[in-house]
């Protein structure tokens, strides 16, 4: 029967914290286990940067700075009409129905239909923008298609009003 008044840790459970740099007698004394000198011996020594490169100038200041990169450009997936084939004459094809025919994976803000290949069925493409030649391939199969207008730009989105 067990009694929390002398309830106690396991065995090897709870160990004394090693203090190091405290004199010869603890092991751990003069250098506190760093050894002798370098790198690795000093207050800020141990340098685990991934792009560290030992005190050389590092690549990515090395190479010249080009170009820029818009962190709020949306994000447009391209499908081709040929890719369209896969779906039985007279479906509605929208985001829901390519997402399920993984035609279109992982995040994205507009789905563009681009005219490379071949369409012979009859479908209902919905999608934010089309490319001529898409267009005239979806109407030629008789075919609709439905432009949805362009959702707001992220970097308004997230402005505050």
């Amino acid at each position: 029967m067990d009694i929390l008044s002398k309830l106690q840790a396991p065995e090897g459970a709870v160990t004394k914290k090693l203090r190091v740099g405290r004199g010869v007698g603890s092991g751990l004394g003069k250098t506190a286990g760093r050894g002798q000198k370098g790198q690795k011996a000093r207050s800020k020594g141990n340098i685990n940067k991934k792009h560290f490169q030992g005190g050389q100038t590092p690549i990515q200041r090395r190479l010249p700075k080009r170009g820029f990169r818009n962190p709020l450009a949306d994000v447009v997936v391209a499908v081709n009409v040929g890719d369209l084939e896969i779906f039985d004459s007279g479906a509605a094809v929208d985001a829901l129905a390519l997402r399920a025919t993984r035609l279109v994976l992982g995040r994205f803000d507009q789905i563009k239909i681009l005219g490379d290949g071949e369409l012979t069925k009859k479908l209902t493409v919905t999608a934010n923008r089309f490319s001529k030649s898409a267009v005239e391939k979806i109407e030629k199969a008789g075919g609709t298609v439905v432009v949805v207008p362009r959702p707001e730009p992220r970097a308004a989105r997230g402005a505050k009003k």
